[in-house]
């Protein structure tokens, strides 16, 4: 017999078309909502390859235990009432996403925090998707098998049919991969974007119940809950407990967050990890490692170091040229940043000279493209866990020391200092030290920060001893006489990084492990013996 029966039991299913749209369009919301689903983790746990693979990986067995259910679900009891009404459930939990999401994960990270003594971002990234988006994905996964059930009309079709559906399903995920990334995104930001496709799968269910005049009840609350989702989470903030921001936005790399008070204005693209970028409104030094990273232009053999060429590559909102500027004079600066919307917003309010010419590019990629040398080049590409491994190997600063003059100063920030041997830091330092004959370090007062100066040139010190003598200003030469006497000779060992082997991500996880358990020591002694009231009491 190659009959196959099935009952549509609504008018939208006696075509087909509309088997294959309910496939294209929960194909497509999968895709948007894992990268939705990276966007709203990123300002917590990072975007690194490590919350990728959570991501990834949660997403995968959501939607492999969705195939099981809802293929066993067809075949005991084939009525698409359940499968609508289940991809209902979806629609108003994706909405939800955007109204409770970052409170859960806040309040998943607040718990564990006090519980997890390794592997926190692990834990902390795996149990927030568990919660917020294992459920829907695991709703939509029982999509294909279903609709495989339905649509089949006979064997001898079967083949095409199943295919038609798959197609149907990767071609909106194909849709559903790229117009969040560089469309929804980047123009209304991943709230909206969360709203957007939960519109569209609520939508395909009110086609389905209505044609078929039924299920009025669960459409009409299902719509109501919608629409509330829509007025209490349209906001693009993450930054919840915050007032007073002058801009809060999204790029396609980037969260964005720029807040300003009288003395400066700050950028942060991760809420929870702090300032990036910032602007001193009045003279003077920043107070961060940019300014023990002032020390390069001094170690040059250039006469004056406002005559050094200087290339930065991760630009940010240009903090380095701007102190630079403001210190050595007009200097020939270029930065590099890969986020073209962080360049807008270092014109629009962090008073970046419009002389200063920014490529929007991959820092690697740049050095790649061009063939200039350069006195200084600063690499400031490195962000709490998002190190760009291209950019921390051998081949890395080979390149860099080939776009170096013959004496020319390459400045590393190093923004997580870990204490343990194999630290972050090591392997970048070691790997740096392959390369380059003279490498010092200093460690920035009050912060994690750790600047590395490397170059070939042996009076590199010597330089900036008598530079440092010619200065004026007086704040610039005690800052320059704090790192002249904290610089440390770097003695490089093995452990060294390569394109083919570079394992940034799980490195900078043991130090944010490291810097965890020091902060929140304090307040782990009050838990256990007071409890969470004594931990509310002392915060």
């Amino acid at each position: 017999m190659d009959t196959i029966n099935t009952t549509r039991s609504a008018s939208a299913l006696n075509s087909k078309l509309f088997l294959y749209l309910t496939e294209f369009f929960a194909g497509m919301s999968v895709m948007a909502v894992e990268l939705g689903a990276s966007r709203l983790l990123a300002p917590y746990f990072s975007s690194s390859q490590i919350v990728w693979t959570i991501i990834i990986g949660t997403i995968m067995i959501a939607m492999a235990l969705g195939n099981i259910y809802g293929g066993r679900s067809a075949d005991k009891n084939p009525n698409p009432d359940k499968l609508y009404g289940r991809i209902l459930i979806a629609a108003v939990w994706i909405a939800a996403i955007p109204v409770v999401g970052k409170y859960i994960i806040l309040g998943i990270s607040a718990v564990l925090i006090f519980t997890v003594n390794t592997n926190f971002l692990i834990w902390a990234a795996f149990a927030a998707c568990m919660v917020v988006f294992v459920f829907p994905l695991f709703l939509l996964g029982t999509v294909t098998p279903s609709l495989a059930k339905y649509s089949v009309d006979s064997l001898a079709d079967s083949g095409k049919t199943v295919g038609m559906l798959n197609a149907s399903n990767t071609i909106g995920s194909i849709i559903g991969t790229f117009v969040p990334t560089f469309i929804s995104i980047p123009a209304v930001g991943t709230s909206i974007t969360f709203l957007i496709f939960a519109g569209i799968l609520l939508a395909l269910c009110l086609v389905y119940f209505v044609s078929g005049k039924r299920g009025a009840a669960k459409s009409v609350a299902a719509a109501v809950l919608f629409i509330l989702c829509c007025f209490l989470g349209k906001s693009n903030s993450f930054a919840f407990w915050e007032s007073g921001l002058t801009y809060e936005g999204e790029s396609i790399y980037n969260y964005l967050q720029v807040k300003e008070n009288d003395r400066v204005v700050i950028l942060s693209t991760n809420v929870l990890f702090g300032v990036q970028s910032l602007l001193v409104k009045e003279d003077g030094l920043t107070g961060m490692y940019y300014d023990y990273a002032m020390a390069a232009p001094l170690m040059t053999d250039k006469e004056q170091p406002g005559d050094c060429s200087v290339l930065i590559l991760g630009m940010g909102t240009g903090t380095y040229a701007t102190q630079c500027r403001k210190y050595f004079g007009d200097m020939e600066i270029e930065g590099v940043e890969i986020d073209e919307k962080i360049t807008d917003l270092a014109r629009q309010y962090f008073e970046l000279p419009e002389d200063v010419p920014v490529s929007t590019y991959d820092g690697r990629a740049y050095l790649n493209a061009i063939n200039g040398k350069y006195d200084v080049i600063m690499v400031d590409a490195y962000q709490d866990i998002t190190i760009p491994f291209q950019m921390s190997s051998v081949e890395f600063f080979t390149l860099v020391k080939e776009h170096l003059t013959e004496d020319g100063v390459m400045v590393v920030n190093m923004n997580m200092r870990g204490s343990k041997e194999g630290s972050i830091n090591e392997y970048l330092a070691d790997t740096i030290g392959s390369v380059f004959g003279e490498v010092y370090t200093v460690d920035v007062k009050g912060s994690t920060n750790r600047e590395l100066f490397a170059s070939d040139n042996p009076q590199m010190l010597a330089n900036l001893s008598a530079h440092r003598a010619d200065l004026t200003e007086s704040d610039l030469s005690a800052m320059m006489e704090t790192v002249e006497g904290q610089l440390a000779a770097y003695e490089a060992g093995n452990y060294i990084m390569t394109d083919d082997k570079a394992p940034v991500e799980l490195l900078g996880m043991q130090v944010i492990d490291e810097l965890i358990r020091d902060e929140v020591a304090l307040y782990k002694q009050i838990y256990e013996e007071e409890g969470i009231r004594g931990v509310i009491d002392a915060l």
